[in-house]
């Protein structure tokens, strides 16, 4: 198991920047993958960003080239540096730890950061 804490939200015009961070109960070195989610009112939760144990890195397409996905194992914290924040960005951003036990699946959530961009 793993408890993760999400922080760094707020409330930014659009075009400014804001870094999230998610803090691990436990090291992150051999979790699977973890990520960046987020849900905007009325819409599903989506997959923002990805980062896997090795280090390969995956982004929505709506915010490659703005959003960067990173982790420092030693803090055992994964980050999410947003810049050129749009309107559109707008939402309750998850972090995700994905693990794999036994061949079984698990995915654990944080209890989410509210992003606001105002235009």
């Amino acid at each position: 198991q793993v408890q993760l804490v999400e922080s760094g939200g707020g409330l930014v015009q659009a075009g400014g920047s804001l870094r999230l961070s998610c803090a691990a109960s436990r090291s992150i070195f051999s979790i699977n993958a973890m990520g960046w989610y987020r849900q905007a009112p009325g819409k599903q939760r989506e997959l923002v960003a990805a980062i896997s144990s090795g280090g390969s890195t995956n982004y929505a397409d709506s915010v490659k080239g703005r959003f960067t996905i990173s982790r420092d194992n030693a803090k055992n914290t994964v980050y999410l540096q947003m810049n050129s924040l749009r309107p559109e960005d707008t939402a309750v951003y998850y972090c995700n730890a994905f693990i794999v036990a036994g061949s079984y699946p698990y995915d654990y959530w944080g209890q989410g950061t509210q992003v606001t961009v105002s235009s």
